[in-house]
């Protein structure tokens, strides 16, 4: 029996030693980047974040289009999947969170190993409040025999509000955990600035860090995706910084408005092209000039980033 054993044991070493060097002499097959997703964010019953003569849903579908355009021309044998290509919800689909969960699913069914969210940014304007003076009221005070009238002063307000100032371009990334120091690259989020994509009225569910399946699933996310998509929005924000843009950085989130970046097997970014809510952004994001130097802006990080992937020089290690 104890031969037996000591048998099993040489059989199990000389297995494990021939597949090590076999997994060593056999190089791994190469990386590359065959199928990209397109995102535009919001359409149909779901315009997005309003201008003052614009929506985000038109123009995130007209940056996306271009950009699919652009690219295709540049790299012929690279399969482009739009979620929509027109103005509609993406699948056609009724509600935001059911097309949501079609733009998941149409990028993960398609095999896709990149994926791209084009959406504009929003900003409300900063409510102002002034002490004018005060106005003497009267009011009674006590109860039964010792209820009295007196003269009380309520002090008045002159409320307004300004044009918010939040301008510029960032891109988001999901958060695999809440320690942002765990990038350098990663920019604090301000109070106040928290923009964009955090819709109310979204019921889908975020993951629940507690639950083991959720966890682990969140940890092969690190391991496999969180870098390169963090490579990629770097790479964005840098080339819109060379175009003269105003970056607001990468930001590493896990609203619900963003869910869909977590929840697309690949790697993935949400690029917020511009503020709405801004006068000049949103007639630079609205112009032809603005658009194409967009578009060249994303395709110059997408050349750099496919060039880094394909030659094995991102680590995948979170």
């Amino acid at each position: 029996m104890i031969n037996r054993v000591i048998l099993l044991f040489f059989i199990a070493c000389v297995s494990t030693s021939l597949l090590s060097f076999i997994n060593k002499t056999e190089p791994a097959p190469k990386a590359q980047i065959k199928t990209l997703v397109i995102d535009p964010g919001h359409g149909g019953i779901d315009p997005g974040a309003r201008g003052s003569f614009s929506t985000e849903a038109e123009v995130s579908l007209a940056v996306s289009l271009k950009l699919g355009k652009a690219l295709q021309e540049e790299f012929p044998d690279l399969k482009i999947i739009y979620t929509r290509t027109t103005d509609v919800m993406a699948g056609n689909k009724r509600t935001k969170d059911e097309g949501l969960r079609y733009r998941a699913n149409l990028a993960n069914e398609s095999g896709g190993d990149l994926f791209i969210a084009i959406h504009c940014n929003s900003a409300p304007d900063i409510p102002h409040k002034q002490l004018t003076g005060y106005r003497t009221m009267a009011t009674y005070v006590g109860r039964g025999k010792k209820r009295r009238k007196v003269n009380k002063k309520v002090p008045q307000y002159r409320h307004w509000s300004t044009p918010n100032p939040a301008h510029g371009t960032e891109t988001y990334i999901w958060a695999v955990n809440k320690n942002e120091a765990k990038v350098s690259a990663m920019n604090k989020i301000a109070a106040g600035e928290e923009y964009g994509e955090m819709d109310s009225t979204l019921t889908i569910e975020l993951p629940d860090p507690s639950d083991p399946a959720e966890k682990a699933r969140m940890l092969i996310y690190a391991q496999n995706y969180f870098k390169k998509s963090l490579t990629l929005a770097d790479l964005v924000e840098k080339e819109f910084i060379a175009s003269g843009r105003f970056s607001r950085g990468v930001k590493q989130r896990n609203h619900a408005g963003i869910w869909v970046l977590q929840a697309t097997g690949m790697p993935s970014i949400l690029v917020e092209i511009g503020f709405m809510s801004d006068d000049e952004d949103e007639k630079y994001i609205n112009s032809e000039s603005g658009q194409q130097e967009i578009v060249e802006d994303i395709v110059n990080a997408f050349r750099t980033y496919k060039q880094r992937v394909e030659s094995r020089s991102i680590t995948t290690s979170p």
